[in-house]
Order: C-alpha cells, then sequence, then structure tokens
C-alpha cells in the first residue's frame, strides 16, 4: 500500500505496485532492496513468494 498513490489523490510517486530483492549485498547480507520513498507517505510492504539461494 502506498498513501501517495494517485488512486488517494497523492502524486504517484512509488514502486509501481512491487519490488524485488537483487543479488547486491547490502549491511552484511546477500541481497537488497531499491525503493523509491515517497515524500510524507506511508509504504507497507509484505514478502510474498520467499526464494533461498544456494547454501542458505
Amino acid at each position: 500500500l502506498n498513501s501517495d498513490a494517485a488512486l488517494y489523490g497523492g502524486s504517484g510517486l512509488g514502486n509501481l505496485g512491487g519490488v524485488g530483492a537483487e543479488k547486491v549485498p547490502s549491511h552484511g547480507r546477500p541481497f537488497s532492496l531499491r525503493l523509491t520513498l515517497p515524500p510524507l507517505a506511508v509504504v507497507f510492504l509484505k514478502a510474498e513468494g520467499l526464494v533461498h539461494s544456494a547454501g542458505d
């Protein structure tokens, strides 16, 4: 959910309904996300279809 979505009268800035993890290490973890965080808004994320890499 993005409270800044055009549906709710916002600017429409956001992640277009979803994001996916990339195999780019960050903060000691093997995967990371790039997020667009809209100003003065709330973004809720829910994990779906968890995939574990080899060796996890």
